[in-house]
């Protein structure tokens, strides 16, 4: 049996836009089963462990913005565990794909939610061969937000056989917290190339050049196009 895995995430909201909230991002992360990364996990939970963080589940948002968790750690711990996370993408076989919308040219939820799910329709039909030579492709997410949950059914329900959906809690799975890294990095990207980019992501990447070049260029070598 070959099973295709997809992780996802979202970043922002479908409330109104706003000058923090200017996008609404759906990350998919996508892995082969038959590619084992177990050995890779047990070494990124290790190397954390080490740091005296057992069982973290990774929050890239809040490391970023100095919250939750982090909200007592300094800056050198806080990149500490970002560049584990980094680290950790680098070294394994997936993709990933991100689709998003800028609020500040939709009415509603419904036109939002009617854009992504044409965005991601027309991904899947691009890659539908390669969709389809799985047995098995299972859908991950939290369901955190009941319009997504809605957009995935809709979506992949219409253009494939018989997905799978699964409820995930994100400190079960690293995929899902490497979904939500990306995520958030697509959104620092957007903000980059803005100009929105905030005090707390300045202070934490400092040089704009190496954010570029040792983070999200080296992500987008991931980037299932």
């Amino acid at each position: 049996m070959k099973e295709l895995s997809v992780f996802i995430d979202e970043s922002g909201d479908f409330g109104d836009y706003s000058y923090h909230s200017p996008y609404y991002i759906i990350t998919m992360v996508f892995h082969r089963q038959d590619v084992d990364i177990q050995e890779k996990i047990n070494r990124l939970d290790t190397e954390l462990s080490y740091l005296g963080l057992n069982n973290l589940c990774i929050h890239t948002g809040p490391i970023i913005r100095k919250e939750e968790i982090y909200k007592d750690m300094d800056i050198v711990d806080r990149r500490r565990i970002f560049n584990k996370m980094m680290a950790f993408i680098r070294s394994i076989d997936v993709q990933y794909k991100c689709f998003y919308i800028e609020k500040k040219h939709i009415e509603d939820s419904v036109e939002a939610t009617g854009k992504l799910s044409k965005q991601i329709s027309s991904f899947i039909r691009n890659h539908f061969d390669e969709f389809l030579a799985f047995d098995d492709v299972k859908i991950y997410y939290d369901n955190g937000q009941v319009e997504v949950s809605r957009l995935l059914s809709s979506v992949f329900n219409a253009l494939l056989p018989n997905p799978i959906f699964r409820k995930v809690m994100p400190t079960d799975y690293k995929l899902f917290q490497v979904a939500d890294f990306i995520c958030t990095m697509e959104l620092v990207s957007l903000k980059l190339e803005n100009s929105l980019f905030s005090k707390s992501e300045m202070t934490f990447f400092g040089n704009k050049r190496d954010l570029k070049q040792n983070y999200l260029k080296a992500l987008k070598k991931k980037e299932w196009n």
